[in-house]
Order: C-alpha cells, then structure tokens, then sequence
C-alpha cells in the first residue's frame, strides 16, 4: 500500500507490521541526505535510493543518514530489508503518531522524539515526529518534512576539529537529541513572555480575547505533555541500556538531555497551575467588572427612585392639588429634584459607594 492515512484508526484490520504512512502529507520532494565522516574526511551529497548506502558498510566512517519525507513507503521498506530492521519498527517510523519512545535490539536501537517549533507571526506550536535508528556504523534520521532544524550541527561537522568527528554513532545520535531538545527552550521562553502579557491583561482590561488566549495555551500545554514527558522515562532507559552500541562516557551526556528534559517538563507543570490561577484571575475580574457596573446603575437607580416618585405625585390628574396652581410651583419642583440628586451623591460618597 502507498496512500496515506490521516488518522492510526484508519488502518484497523490491517495485519501488524503493514508500511502505511500515517500523518500529514507535506507537499515537498523525498530527499535523502548522506553524511559520511570521520576525524580526517567529511562527505556530504544525496542519494536516489537506499541501494547506495551499501558501499558505506565496509568504511571506517559513520554515515548519518537523513530521510526527508515519510510517504515514500518504498525507501522505509529498503532500509528494513539491507538493514535487517524489524517490520514493527518500520511501522512506528511511518506512524506518525506515536509516542516518544526508546526500543532495544541486538543490532541497532529505536528512538521516537517530538521536534517541537513555533509558526511565523501567531502563538501555533508545529510538531514533527523524528524517528532515529542507531546502528553500528550507521545512524538513520527520519523526518516529516525538510526543515533547518539541524543546519548548526552540519555546521559543526564542517569543521575538522569537532568532537563530533573523533566519535562513534553513539555520541553522533546524542547530539541530535541534545539538538531537538534545546528547541525546548526557545518555545518555554515564547511561553513565559505570553503568559507574562496575559497576567498583564487580566489585571488591567481583561476581554474575550484574553480568554480566547488562555484556551489556547491550555490546550497547547496539553499537547506538548504529550510531548515532552516521555522523554524522561526515554533517556532513563538509555542510561540503564547495556547495548554494545552505547559507550559508557556516551551515557554521561545522555544524562545532560535528561536535565533538559527535566527542567522543561516542571516548567511545563508550573504553566499548568499558572494558567489555572488565571483562568480564575479572569473570571474574578470579569465578576468585579460586573459588580462595579452594577453599583453604578444601583447608585442611578437610588436616585431616580425619589424624584420618579414626587414626579408621579404630581403628574396625577386631581382638580384640586394645592401646588398645581402657584405661580413658583415648577421651579421648587426642580430645586427638590436638584436637592434630592445632590443629597444622594454625597450621602453614597460618604459611605464609600462611589
């Protein structure tokens, strides 16, 4: 099967182990990007098809391989089948729903992260699944779509006094982590400075808008939980792997990522209490706004009582009303109004009703 499906559920009844991509359909051609160095040598081109990687098997250098686009079913079963890579992996790499995760085999490891990035000019969190493959000699990078996610490290691999260079496929698959995590940061700061507005507003105008804003960012927090808390149970299983394919001083910085990780996922709890807080800040605010509105129309209605009262007396139709007839009977009438008006005021100023 080729086509592509939106939605996991869609392939119910399909046997286990069917390559159908699942996810988004991003309109760009399949790239496949071949990185191939060592301390002295760095090779960089792409490649029509997975046959060309072969050659790479006999080398002394550490090939990263990048797939830019998962629709292309053909190039995931290539690699399955030069690579000896189980069809339940090669599932999850073309499902692009899946949780992140870390899989242990004998001859090559599966690790499943969230690229996590900000669209242009507007508060819109994008996720990409980024699935990678560490083998001995080889290191697989499978991505949604292309993007300059990782333009600073093949900077760094320019450069032939890099770490980088001098080390295995290991340290290589952690700087790809190290890469994407640090994305995290940039977006917890996009979150502390439109959390920051949001408090402003609430406590100086708070409008429908603002809600709207709140909403969003709860419902974002949602996801990037979704996101970002697995990876703390992903990088401890690293730590704790005994794979022939880890070094044990690769391990260490492993163990950097997962302070990352960590540091990111209690600010992500914090926003959590922070935008509960809010969301009552709001509705307080919009009930203080409420009850000042009301006391000002209490106030007018306090006083519009009494002289609706005295107006409605003296609007009555009787012959013989005493005031009906003096000359300065419409004037008192309006120093009693003006009286009256004037003895409220000040008596709701003095009890602080004002």
């Amino acid at each position: 099967m080729s086509e592509s499906l939106s939605y996991a559920s869609e392939k119910s009844g399909l046997p286990p182990g069917s390559l159908v991509h699942v996810g988004e359909v991003h309109e760009h051609e399949h790239k496949i990007t071949v990185i191939s160095y060592n301390k002295s040598t760095l090779v960089r081109h792409t490649v029509k098809n997975i046959e060309e990687l072969l050659p790479y098997r006999s080398t002394d250098t550490v090939t990263w391989v990048i797939i830019d686009g998962l629709k292309d079913v053909s190039i995931i079963d290539a690699i399955g089948r030069h690579f000896d890579i189980h069809a339940l992996v090669l599932e999850d790499i073309l499902n692009t729903h899946q949780r992140p995760k870390f899989e242990e085999f004998d001859d090559y490891l599966y690790i499943v992260l969230k690229a996590l990035s900000l669209a242009d000019n507007e508060f819109n969190v994008e996720y990409e699944q980024i699935s990678l493959l560490l083998l001995d000699k080889f290191v697989f990078t499978f991505k949604e779509k292309p993007d300059a996610i990782f333009d600073q490290l093949f900077s760094r691999l320019n450069n032939d006094k890099c770490h980088i260079r001098s080390l295995g496929t290991d340290y290589l698959t952690y700087i790809i982590m190290d890469t994407i995590v640090d994305e995290y940061f940039a977006l917890q700061d996009t979150f502390d400075e439109l959390i920051e507005t949001v408090e402003d507003e609430l406590l100086t105008n708070p409008s429908a808008q603002t809600l709207n804003t709140i909403q969003k960012i709860k419902r974002e927090l949602i996801f990037l939980r979704r996101s970002v808390s697995p990876l703390r149970e992903l990088l401890a299983s690293i730590q704790r792997s005994e794979s022939q394919l880890l070094n044990e001083k690769t391990k260490r910085y492993f163990g950097d990522v997962y302070d990352h990780v960590i540091r990111v996922s209690e600010a992500m709890e914090s926003y959590r209490d922070l935008i509960a807080g809010m969301l009552d800040i709001y509705l307080s605010s919009i009930s203080n706004k409420m009850n000042e509105t009301m006391k000002i129309l209490t106030v007018f209605a306090s006083i519009f009582i009494p002289l609706t009262f005295i107006a409605g007396v003296y609007g009555m139709n009787f012959e013989y009303m005493p005031e009906l007839k003096w000359r300065w009977g419409y004037p008192a009438l309006w120093a009693i109004f003006i009286g009256v008006t004037v003895f409220l005021l000040r008596f709701f100023k003095k009890k602080n009703w004002l």
